[in-house]
């Protein structure tokens, strides 16, 4: 019988860490600013998976609230982007 705890450890942290993993090329390699700036934001959305399954597996709820802060910084750092990018357009 698999645990909940097992299915976290041999599944799904290996997933996210090979995206991480695969993300962190894009993010080095990336041919433009906006593709880099893409692959930052979904760094830091598979960062919050992370935290969430650690916090679960953990049974710490205080981490929640992190991933959701972490979260609410992640997308204002996204739309001030996509602003600076419009204006530049503008330009």
């Amino acid at each position: 019988m698999i645990t909940l705890e097992t299915y976290f450890d041999y599944v799904i942290l290996p997933i996210l860490a090979i995206s991480v993993m695969l993300v962190f090329i894009r993010l080095f390699k990336g041919p433009s600013v906006v593709d880099r700036v893409i692959a930052l934001d979904l760094i830091i959305t598979i960062g919050i998976g992370i935290i969430t399954v650690y916090s679960i597996r953990s049974n710490q709820k205080v981490l929640l609230d992190v991933a959701i802060i972490l979260a609410l910084i992640a997308f204002l750092g996204t739309v001030a982007f996509a602003y600076y990018i419009e204006k530049q357009k503008d330009d």
